[in-house]
């Protein structure tokens, strides 16, 4: 068994590419991912699963039908399934996904921003 901490700067160091989240650690179903992000990403859902999003560095906006959500570093939001949203950040984000193995991050939307997924760095 490997007992080594996971160094979250340590893992961001080795992509630069956005919007490709990247998994570092599994609990169950469930996938711990890193991602970075900069300028508006598109209106999507998961119908099936909650999505939890918690900030590292900068400052992230998450639009809603209803509103939005601001959210700084250290500051975290669980989405409820099937709402939709829309993720924005005016200056690069360091990011933690957790979500179950297989979420796809345009949700059922698909298009050019989907991510290969279950890419594990």
């Amino acid at each position: 068994m490997n007992h080594r901490a996971v160094n979250l700067q340590q893992k961001f160091s080795l992509f630069r590419e956005q919007w490709q989240p990247k998994v570092i650690a599994q609990m169950n179903d469930y996938q711990f991912k890193l991602v970075r992000i900069e300028g508006e990403f598109i209106w999507h859902d998961h119908p099936e699963t909650d999505e939890t999003f918690i900030v590292l560095e900068g400052t992230l906006r998450i639009d809603f039908d209803d509103g939005s959500v601001r959210l700084g570093a250290g500051e975290m939001y669980v989405i409820p399934k099937a709402v939709r949203h829309k993720p924005c950040a005016e200056g690069e984000v360091k990011l933690m996904l957790i979500e179950p193995r297989g979420t796809l991050n345009t949700g059922h939307e698909g298009g050019e921003r989907t991510a290969p997924g279950d890419v594990w760095i």
